[in-house]
């Protein structure tokens, strides 16, 4: 009876070691958000993965190809109210974004098709917009993929930095 209870044991702590190291991600979950003020919010989820000593763009994330924003499932953009992005309307909803990089300009997406994998894109029927997205260069490497929100007169700035690009474009309330 001991034998079995002890078998038993070992085979729940290694099951429960497995399970663990399953769920550890090469690109973990991440979250950013936007308080535009009044109760209205955008809250954008996605997979951020490393550059681990890779070529970004160009390389890994080809130019002027439709790319999920991350890893893993579609980057969801969600708002409560309607919204500004770049100057296009967006309705309160949730979407999915996808990006477009090029070496001067990058192009945001916003999908009305939400809970698909990320890629490949086959998802243009389904496009709400096309937005033009500012690039710029950072000073110093980004390793992890990283989305943010920059709070700015009354809206916020759509960040997305990787390697040493940052896009941006400006989303203000309706």
């Amino acid at each position: 009876m001991q034998k079995r209870t002890a078998l038993l044991t070992v085979l729940i702590f290694a099951a429960s070691i497995l399970a663990t190291a399953q769920n550890k991600r090469p690109s973990p979950p991440a979250s950013a958000t936007c308080d535009l003020g009044g109760g209205k919010t955008i809250k954008t989820d996605y997979s951020s993965p490393r550059m681990k000593g890779r070529k970004i763009y160009g390389g890994l994330v080809p130019f002027g190809e439709v790319w999920r924003t991350g890893a893993n499932e579609a980057t969801t953009f969600v708002t409560s109210s309607e919204v500004m992005v770049g100057g296009t309307t967006v309705p309160a909803g949730s979407y999915t974004i996808f990006t477009v990089p090029n070496t001067e300009k990058w192009t945001l997406i916003i999908n009305k098709k939400t809970g698909e994998w990320g890629i490949p894109y086959k998802y243009e029927s389904d496009e709400l917009a096309r937005v033009d997205m500012q690039v710029s260069q950072l000073p110093s490497p980004v390793e992890d993929f990283t989305i943010s929100y920059e709070n700015m007169g009354g809206g916020c700035q759509l960040r997305v930095d990787w390697e040493t690009t940052r896009a941006s474009v400006d989303i203000m309330p309706k």
